[in-house]
């Protein structure tokens, strides 16, 4: 096919119309994993993070932050939760004393592999009729379009933080001690009503407990 600048086929136009299929199939996908996750506790966010020990092995938090492209907070929780259902232990880093590894337990790793074999029958059934090149050529393109928009994203200057320039160094502050040969000025006494008088209430301390996030 021949690919004209600005056109139909040109390559920014079919670029956009991928780009404007992703989310909905993004979120299509999610609810189709969270169907397979019924019963089971885990969300969809928590199955990537699995499947990405399982891949990867054993990785501290923030590590699994960078490889999801996701702030640490939540990925956090996901590891908590996950270690609450006995699928996820934290085991020491020799690299980092107050960082530890988190990997897979043996029931984390039956449960994964249980959920990854779901989907891959899924998705031969989804795929069935697709050509394998096809599907490669999908894989190349978006992981193409991945490193040109974060490539983008970094030299955004939105997302970088100010710079400063360099300017003389700033004279040293020194505390002025206070004028002591004036008098003080003499302030007129306010008025007060009872009701200020009277001592106010002390507020009961807060005890309620915030529930853990799923």
């Amino acid at each position: 096919m021949s690919v004209t600048e600005g056109g139909a086929d040109s390559a920014e136009h079919l670029a956009y119309e991928v780009i404007r299929r992703l989310w909905p199939l993004h979120r299509t996908v999610v609810r189709a994993v969270e169907r397979e996750l019924a019963g089971t506790g885990l969300t969809a966010g928590q199955r990537v993070l699995l499947d990405t020990l399982r891949t990867h092995g054993p990785r501290t938090v923030p590590e699994l932050a960078r490889a999801l492209e996701l702030d640490r907070q939540p990925v956090q929780r996901w590891v908590n939760h996950a270690t609450e259902l006995g699928l996820l232990e934290a085991v020491p880093n020799p690299a980092h004393r107050r960082s530890p590894l988190i990997r897979l337990t043996s029931e984390g790793a039956e449960v994964t592999s249980a959920l990854q074999r779901s989907e891959a029958a899924g998705l031969r059934r989804v795929l069935a009729g697709v050509p394998a090149a096809d599907v490669a050529t999908t894989l190349h393109v978006l992981d193409r379009l991945g490193e040109d928009f974060r490539a983008l994203a970094r030299d955004d200057p939105a997302h970088s933080g100010p710079t400063r320039t360099a300017g003389p160094p700033r004279e040293p502050r020194t505390l002025q001690t206070p004028q002591t040969s004036r008098e003080p000025r003499k302030t007129r006494k306010a008025r007060t009503s009872p009701a200020d008088r009277a001592p106010h209430p002390t507020a009961a301390p807060h005890t309620g407990r915030h529930g853990a996030e799923a």
